[in-house]
Parts: structure tokens; sequence; C-alpha cells
């Protein structure tokens, strides 16, 4: 199936802009060379998982090492402008990005710091419990605790997206409530089509599309109805389910490519804070049939054409809604 859809490369894909809203691989040359491959116009890549402060800062000291040695494929994103300016470049922009609040520990003003290095889309909480709310696999959802709204305020203020992907039900509707700024899950699939702690609800989805929020699509295969055995067809099913429930100009796309990565990362990012309790277990790992790896990103493309989107369609979810996000949140 790979290669036959390969082959349907349309000129759509090199013509629209294409945003992928989570890919947390194992970065470096080989990750930044299928980009390009792939078409990818910019991206949410994560720089905090589980990481505090020093942590933390060394991964962006790692990527701004990567900026200079390989400015021909990357470039960071400060602005919505970069964006464009990667797509007419040639490159592929770079947005960092953290899946947890860990990084600031309990300083409110490291998040400005961590603004001026760069940092513009953090989630609030990965999995479980930490000083801003509560995580998905917490077994008591508190909600936003008093700093983690100081923490939002902040964000607000600053100009960084909000990401709910990994926190709790609670945690999350008291941060929609909250936020004066679009927020996001950046990349969630629902659970109409498979029960898991990490998909959300239909009632979930249309409260934040509601409140003016977005919701990016994962692939990830443990969240896919048919898991391992899912095909890039049956990724763009669970897009359209979305949609559906949503509207299309409130959907995006976020990967969560995990590529180059083995056992001892999904270890650690399924382990409560690193390497305390274990949280679920997602068995084997394999990306959708079609959308094995990022520089596959074209068959998706092509496989909403198969699905008879319209180019209109093709070009919002791609790309073109998260910069309407991006925008909204960071300014012209």
């Amino acid at each position: 199936m790979d290669q036959a859809v390969s082959q349907t490369r349309s000129r759509l894909h090199d013509d629209i802009v294409v945003f992928d809203g989570l890919i947390v691989s194992d970065f470096g040359p080989d990750v930044f060379a299928d980009m390009r491959r792939g078409g990818i116009t910019a991206a949410n890549c994560t720089c905090c998982v589980w990481e505090n402060f020093a942590e933390t800062m060394r991964n962006i000291a790692r990527w701004k090492k990567w900026f200079r040695a390989h400015g021909d494929k990357i470039m960071q994103v400060y602005r919505r402008t970069d964006i464009s300016r990667a797509k007419a470049e040639g490159r592929t922009g770079i947005v960092l990005g953290w899946q947890n609040t860990t990084a600031i520990e309990d300083r409110l003003d490291y998040l400005e710091l961590f603004h001026e290095l760069g940092v513009r889309i953090i989630q609030l909480t990965y999995n479980t419990q930490n000083l801003v709310g509560s995580g998905c696999y917490e077994s008591r959802d508190g909600g936003l605790s008093d700093f983690g709204r100081d923490v939002l305020a902040e964000m607000n203020r600053l100009g960084i997206l909000c990401d709910l992907s990994h926190v709790g039900p609670k945690t999350s509707e008291d941060a929609i409530l909250a936020s004066r700024q679009r927020v996001a899950y950046s990349h969630c699939l629902p659970s109409g089509l498979k029960a898991h702690p990490r998909n959300k609800s239909d009632e979930q989805l249309r409260f934040i599309a509601e409140h003016d929020g977005f919701v990016g699509v994962t692939m990830f295969p443990p969240f896919l109805a048919k898991g391992a055995s899912a095909t890039v067809d049956d990724y763009v099913e669970a897009i359209e389910y979305v949609i559906d429930v949503v509207g299309e100009d409130s959907v995006g796309v976020g990967t969560d490519f995990t590529q180059g990565y083995d056992k001892p990362f999904f270890d650690w990012i399924t382990h409560d804070k690193g390497d305390g309790r274990k949280l679920t277990d997602f068995g084997a790992v394999i990306n959708p049939e079609g959308l094995r790896r990022i520089g596959d990103f074209p068959n998706l493309t092509a496989a909403m054409e198969r699905r008879g989107w319209t180019a209109a369609r093709i070009e919002k979810v791609m790309g073109g809604n998260w910069l309407q996000l991006l925008t909204d949140v960071w300014g012209a």
C-alpha cells in the first residue's frame, strides 16, 4: 500500500502549508531530512516531557545548535510569519513546545524566560499531577490549581498556546473556561472510536470547540480503533469523525510521531514522572500503514483526496486551521 499511495503525491500537498501539531521523535539530521521529504512546513516539536528547569534548558541549547548546524533544512519559529518564511525557503519551521509545565518548577517568572528562548506551545500537565493540575491518568482530577491559574494567565499574556491533550477532564474544563486565549488539544483521538484515558469524549470535543478551542487529531496507534493494524485511511476516518463533532474549521493534524524511539523511551513516558508507577502499556507502537514515517506525509493528503475531501477542506485541516489558531494566540 505504501508504494501505491506514494505515487499519488499531488501538487496540492506541495502547494499547501502542512503543520503537524505534535512531533516527539528522536530529533536529529535523519528526522530533519525526513521532515523535508514529507513536505512539513512547520511542526510543534517537544523539548520537555518530564524534565525540570536545568534539563529543559539543556534540551533547548541542543536545539539551538541544531538550528545552526542544519539551517538548510530547519529554522526556529518565533512568530506566525516565520512559518510563511519556512514555506517560501523550503525549510521546516520548528516550534519549540512542551508536554508539561515541570520546566518552570514553582517559578512563574521562568515562563517569560522560556518565551524569550522561543517556547510557544505548552501543555499544562503530562498524564499525572503537577503543581498546575491533574493529568488524564490521575485517579482523582482536582482541577486547575491556583498556581495553575496564574500560569495560564501568564501564558495568555505572553502569547503561549495552552495545550490540554494529556490533561485531565476537570483540569481541562477549568483551563478552557479560565483562558482568555484560544486553547487546544494538540494531539488527541475521540473516545467515540476507542475508549482510552487519553481519548476525548464527544462532549469534551464539543466543549472546547464551543469555547473557540481547537482539536489536533493524532494517529498514535494505541489510541486508534484498529491499533497497530490501522492504515492511513483509518487515520483520515478518525479526523473526519472529529470534524463531524466540532466542524472542519476547528480541526488539524497532530500526529504524535515518535520516529526513531524504542522501548526505553516508551517506558520513560509511560511511568509517572518518568520512573514512578506504570501508567499504561502501549504494546507495539507501529504507525498506520501508509504513514509509517514523517517522510510519508504526502500519503495523508492523498488519503484525504481518496475520501473525496475538497481541496479547501484539505488545506484547512493540513495546516490552514493551525495557522489561524497560532495567529490568534501569538498575534500577527
